[in-house]
């Protein structure tokens, strides 16, 4: 396996955004950006990562249910409430690398439509554990509302008010 990162947390935070940015140069190429051909393009990058040997084909299949998770999350929370892609970031998006912000948005953007006729599956998967890796914004903790503000992929840790393992995505507020 190639091992250009000694931090395993910091290898797969950087795989995240490599497969991220595989399924959104696959979706500036199609013609058609449907629930299912999201799920392939998300299998086309999870095998990429594979066969670069950026990750074993475990690390692979969590990368790839970690990005879908939150493309999934993303979508339904535009259809929900018309807001703008950077509300459901929940910070000021000039922090995030213009890169990342421009991946993201556009994937949430194509596939918001094709993504809304499974959001329901989406909201019961909206839970964000402890270990696992999440894009950029606020997740709250389920148990005493602690939010953890992550500026930038990452791994998420365990509460550090109460040390729960379960949160989920807090909207922003919307500006008065």
């Amino acid at each position: 396996m190639n091992d250009k990162k000694s931090d395993p947390v910091d290898r797969l935070v950087s795989a995240y955004e490599a497969m991220l940015e595989r399924v959104h140069e696959a979706a500036d190429s199609a013609e058609s950006k449907t629930v299912p051909w999201l799920r392939e393009a998300l299998g086309n990058a999870r095998e990429r990562a594979v066969e670069l040997e950026e990750l074993t084909r475990e690390e692979a299949e969590k990368i790839s249910r970690y990005v879908e998770r939150d493309l999934h999350e993303a979508a339904s929370f535009l259809a929900d409430t018309g807001q703008e892609f950077r509300d459901w970031l929940s910070f000021d998006w000039q922090l995030m690398q213009n890169r990342m912000l421009d991946m993201f948005a556009g994937m949430a953007d194509q596939t918001s439509m094709a993504l809304k006729d499974i959001a329901e599956q989406a909201r019961q998967a909206s839970l964000y554990h402890t270990g696992e890796i999440a894009a950029p914004g606020v997740l709250e903790c389920t148990e005493c509302g602690e939010l953890l503000h992550f500026k930038k992929t990452g791994h998420i840790p365990p509460c550090p008010k109460c040390q729960a393992t379960v949160f989920q995505r807090k909207p922003a507020e919307k500006p008065e």
